[in-house]
């Protein structure tokens, strides 16, 4: 039994050490990448593209290859293949070495061209983590105004279940009436609901957090204040979102120079050794070796090079016009969410003053309402404002933290 009691005991921390372990925006982020397999896929294209880099110089090394063939023709009679055209029957072996001769210019264009593929690569990882991480922040702050709604409604309901037991004791020594009793107490039932309505609320959103975390866990633990704060977005030149129009444009350039290359005269060497025979002599004499070479000089191409230099032309056209549109919409982004984050700093004091003004008032009507000297209406009106403004506080929080999470994702 102590065994036993033991190996639960362990489990319970182990489980508890890990929610409270990921109770934070930050670990949250931590668990959202290392869980999602597009990031791993965008890191492994990376390291694939390094290993094309290396392919292509191997491919510009001597390439060497063993051949054998070996061919019988017979005649029957004076019915057969031509032996001159067969020779009756052949052998070979070989062992050939091939290289291509490649200007070290052309191969670095090449090598460019893969290392601009990397680029873009990773510059697209970049965007894809911090479309994950708006996307956990979002859920986390989400959950967050949850659990602070919960938080609140808990003690509201704890007030008015207190001063319940207050006003049925008054009620029956006729202080108050029962209609008021009913009324007050409808109340109390309307806020017990509510508080239920939460709870389910925030156990969707805080699965749902998990969900887009890739986390298999569906313990609840408290969450942390998300404690975002507003950071001044890069400029273009910095910004990953711009990043991509650069590396574009130097992709565009990179093709038009592996066009160009493409006619450049093209040169290869050659060179084999071995067995070949035709067995018409003396076979054993048949050992030897040949070498040689390949050239290759485009002289006309139907205009081809010229039309495809016009498509390059329209795809850069194209790269500026978007750039150019996604350069307004990025700078009316930036300005509209600073804007709507000032406004709800200016709003938030506003609120304070008014929490503060009803939560005075409903501690004089609670101290009147042992007296039996404030009307219970008054004293519901009072609960009702105060529920009203501590609901604006709390959305008028969540919806800063989201606009500043909005903001947030356009620096880097």
């Amino acid at each position: 039994m102590k065994w036993l009691f033991g190996v639960f005991l362990t489990v319970f921390i182990s489980f508890h050490s890990f929610a409270q372990s990921i109770n934070t925006l930050d670990r949250y982020i931590e668990l959202a990448k290392s869980n999602s397999p597009l990031i791993k896929d965008l890191s492994n294209q990376i390291a694939s593209n390094q290993l094309d880099s290396l392919r292509l110089l191997a491919g510009y090394k001597p390439q060497v290859a063993l051949t054998s063939a070996g061919l019988y023709a017979p005649t029957i009679g004076s019915v057969g293949y031509s032996e001159p055209i067969t020779n009756a029957h052949t052998l070979n072996g070989l062992v050939g070495i091939n290289k291509a001769i490649v200007s070290k210019n052309n191969v670095n264009t090449q090598l460019e061209g893969i290392s601009l593929q990397s680029a873009s690569t990773m510059n697209q990882a970049r965007i894809s983590e911090q479309d994950l991480k708006k996307a956990i922040t979002a859920q986390y702050v989400t959950t967050y105004g949850d659990q602070q709604q919960l938080k609140f409604n808990r003690e509201i309901v704890t007030l008015l279940s207190s001063e319940e037991e207050v006003l049925k004791k008054l009620t029956q020594n006729n202080v108050y009436h029962q209609s008021d009793y009913l009324t007050f107490l409808v109340t109390l039932k309307q806020q017990e609901l509510q508080l239920s309505q939460a709870r389910l609320q925030y156990k969707n959103d805080f699965a749902t957090l998990n969900y887009l975390a890739g986390i298999a866990d569906t313990t609840q633990t408290e969450l942390s204040y998300p404690g975002l704060e507003r950071i001044v977005p890069f400029t273009n030149n910095n910004s990953i979102f711009f990043t991509q129009y650069r590396l574009d444009s130097l992709k565009i350039v990179n093709s038009r120079q592996q066009l160009d290359y493409t006619y450049k005269p093209k040169a290869n060497i050659f060179a084999d050794a071995g067995y070949n025979s035709d067995f018409m002599g003396q076979a054993w004499r048949n050992f030897g070796t040949s070498f040689g070479f390949g050239l290759s000089i485009p002289l006309y191409d139907g205009g081809q090079r010229k039309l495809q230099y016009k498509k390059f032309s329209l795809e850069e056209e194209t790269r500026e016009n978007y750039k150019a549109f996604f350069n307004v919409q990025y700078r009316q982004q930036i300005a509209q969410l600073t804007q709507q984050i000032n406004e709800n700093e200016t709003l938030m004091p506003q609120i304070e003053d008014q929490i503060k003004y009803s939560e005075t008032l409903i501690k004089v009507d609670t101290k009147l309402l042992e007296n039996g000297d404030v009307k219970i209406a008054d004293l519901i009106l009072a609960i009702n404002n105060y529920l009203t403004v501590r609901n604006l506080k709390t959305q008028t929080l969540i919806s800063k933290l989201q606009l500043i999470n909005q903001l947030n994702y356009w620096n880097k």
